[in-house]
């Protein structure tokens, strides 16, 4: 099977996820404003506080810093595009804008696991070896880490990328209220086995991540059993990451299975919702579950308020 498209064609992609949102789409337009400013604010708050506060210079204050500026990246990916196609009714968006939202997404996603997997090793030295940790955890090695997690990320949203634009396409409908790389590459006309193949090995390395913070925090429990005071750190500090974790997981599975596997015959409100939970509930609830959960920034953004 050919290409529709030539090379001198511009390809825009209807998306269908509004389809419903017709009559009341004023509506949903300045609920999601809200709630898109509501995410920046919160975001931002924390992010200032982190670094205007000199004691908030920890490792485990800037790994949180840079988990909230990918929420920022995360939720303006979504959101923008959500809120120009309920203004201006429209449900169209052309071939880069496509490949761009597919990029920031994806990169979204990828750098949160790994910014969970160097909270979760922080966290592990922290309580398991805390005479250790300022001779381990040096501000070299944190700032490597935190562009390590942006550069991995980067490479793999790339590849993905690469592979997308290679493909000839045989269809514009996108049943989503986004662009997502899986919904792209259904609509190719060719074999898609080596894009499946890269698919896989992302999972994989995903799912490798998901491993490591599971052991590190197995590790980081038992050590909490044996004090009061590392009982009292594993509920400020690691239990708001175990949420974050499991609600990231459990809203990508079943996206990735549905855009996979599923049909259209599902209600098409259902699968909105849990197509873009996890682009909207982690970077509006991280900012609380983690800054607001430390007694530090807490006292700081009180201050702030009061003055």
């Amino acid at each position: 099977m050919t290409s529709l498209f030539n090379s001198s064609q511009e390809i825009v992609f209807v998306l269908h996820g509004l389809n419903e949102t017709q009559t009341n789409r004023h509506i949903y337009f300045v609920f999601i404003l809200i709630l898109y400013l509501l995410t920046i604010f919160m975001n931002l708050t924390l992010i200032f506080t982190i670094f205007l506060e000199k004691m908030l210079r920890d490792p485990m204050y800037l790994f949180l810093c840079n988990l909230c500026v990918n929420g920022v990246i995360g939720a303006s990916s979504f959101y923008s595009k959500m809120l120009y196609d309920l203004f201006f009714d429209c449900h169209v968006i052309t071939y880069i804008g496509c490949l761009t939202q597919i990029f920031v997404i994806s990169f979204y996603v990828y750098c949160e696991f790994a910014n969970l997997t160097v909270m979760s090793y922080d966290r592990y030295v922290a309580i398991c070896k805390p005479l250790h940790y300022h001779s381990i955890m040096t501000v070299r090695k944190v700032w490597t880490l935190i562009l390590l997690t942006w550069l991995f990320s980067c490479l793999e949203v790339t590849i993905g990328i690469v592979q997308i634009v290679m493909l000839p396409l045989c269809g514009v409908d996108i049943d989503k209220l986004y662009c997502s790389k899986w919904v792209v590459v259904k609509l190719s006309c060719v074999d898609t086995t080596l894009n499946n193949l890269a698919g896989y090995i992302v999972i994989l390395s995903n799912s490798s991540q998901t491993i490591v913070i599971l052991i590190s925090y197995v590790n980081i429990i038992k050590a909490s059993l044996h004090s009061q005071a590392g009982r009292r750190k594993f509920m400020q500090t690691c239990l708001p990451h175990l949420i974050n974790l499991a609600n990231s997981v459990i809203s990508l599975l079943f996206d990735l299975i549905y855009t996979r596997y599923g049909s259209n015959t599902t209600l098409l409100a259902l699968r909105n919702i849990m197509s873009v939970e996890f682009l909207v509930v982690p970077p509006l609830v991280n900012p609380v579950i983690y800054g607001m959960n430390l007694s530090q920034i807490r006292n700081r953004v009180r201050q702030m308020f009061s003055c």
